[in-house]
């Protein structure tokens, strides 16, 4: 029999430690009506707060000498009041001829997250992270292995956004100037346990400038390890963000091992639960799926997956459920490595088979460790 992962016996954190201090209030944490709000509680006119509004979602502002249409002698104060600075850049790296960026954030507290900016021919997408750290202790994962530092706010994630938006705009990005897209919650952290700052930076992401970057919702995909109580709970929140479901195992003997919280929702749960998710948005639900050498990759598995994902049912002619096979992005030291093309191949095609709607994953980055949690671990 090929080699089991040993046992992970780490604490499943779901909540970060106490006793942090807490990132600046920034507009990005409040609604358009909040901080009109905020400005009258300051004794300012409130369209000052729109105007700021304005220059961060719509102009892509960060320069105070470009908001002219602030009064001088309260330029200052609006912008250290409203737009405190909140990541500062460490590293930049770049590959696929400059159309991928990932970048090195330091935190107000110095801890490090990282985001990555992929361009394609007929997109933009910025992968973010919603936490520093993670305490789901995946074993394969490199950020599962340094725990979980704290929750990130709501404006620390959507600045990873904005700051994307404005090296496209600015057409630093090869392509000419271009605009955000898509984001996809799949760097640093697990989103579902950040929920109430993951679901703020979704609507501020998603609300109309100047109250937030007026992108579309079915251009946002939220990942999951599958917290099942908090999948039920985005399912009601009237958001038509894509779902996409880190499985990574098809039987609970072996997620038990590759995602530890599998000992507190089980596949079946949490396969019902995503299910669920597709029926009540109408969106289908993204499986993920990292292909390990002769961990999970095996034939068997494949028939194990498509049975799983076909016990639950189908809410709409197109199908409820799409895999998305990821070559492991391996990690410095870990016995966890990628799967053989020809294994992938006979994986992908057993899904097919079996009527499953299977693509193989893009691999962009492996050069610059775009890997989540890869660039903090070799600079922390």
């Amino acid at each position: 029999m090929s080699p089991m992962p040993e046992p992970t016996h780490l604490p499943l954190v779901l909540t970060p430690p106490r006793g942090r201090a807490k990132p600046p209030r920034h507009l990005a944490d409040l609604t358009l009506a909040e901080r009109l709000e905020e400005a009258t509680r300051l004794g300012l006119p409130g369209f000052r707060a729109r105007q700021l509004s304005v220059h961060y979602f719509d102009r892509l502002v960060d320069d105070p000498e470009q908001m002219t249409d602030l009064p001088l002698a309260q330029r200052a104060e609006l912008v250290t009041g409203f737009l405190p600075e909140l990541m500062t850049p460490l590293r930049t790296l770049e590959a696929d001829r400059g159309t991928t960026r990932k970048t090195l954030w330091r935190l107000f507290d110095g801890a490090l997250v990282e985001s990555v900016l992929m361009r394609y021919p007929d997109r933009a997408t910025m992968c973010v992270s919603s936490q520093a750290g993670c305490g789901m202790a995946c074993p394969f994962c490199a950020t599962g292995q340094g725990g979980l530092q704290r929750n990130m706010s709501t404006a620390e994630i959507v600045e990873q956004v904005v700051a994307g938006a404005r090296a496209l705009a600015r057409g630093e990005v090869p392509g000419g100037p271009g605009r955000v897209s898509n984001v996809v919650f799949m760097g640093m952290g697990e989103p579902l346990a950040n929920y109430h700052a993951v679901v703020g930076a979704v609507r501020r992401l998603t609300s109309p400038a100047p109250d937030g970057l007026g992108m579309s919702a079915r251009g946002v995909t939220v990942s999951t390890v599958g917290l099942v109580p908090r999948i039920r709970q985005l399912a009601a929140e009237g958001l038509p963000v894509t779902l996409a479901l880190s499985l990574h195992a098809p039987d609970d003997e072996l997620r038990n091992e590759l995602v530890p919280i599998n000992t507190r929702y089980s596949v079946a749960e949490t396969v019902e639960a995503a299910w669920d998710y597709a029926r009540t948005t109408k969106r289908r639900v993204s499986i993920e799926y990292a292909m390990m050498r002769g961990i999970n990759d095996q034939a068997h598995r494949a028939d194990l997956l498509a049975d799983v994902l076909g016990s639950v049912g189908d809410p709409a002619p197109w199908g409820w459920v799409h895999v998305n096979l990821i070559p492991l992005n391996e990690v410095r030291g870990s016995k966890f490595t990628r799967s053989s093309d020809e294994d992938m191949d006979t994986f992908q095609r057993r899904l097919l088979e079996r009527g499953i709607s299977t693509t193989m994953r893009d691999t962009r980055g492996s050069d610059i460790d775009a890997a989540c949690g890869q660039l903090a671990a070799t600079e922390g």
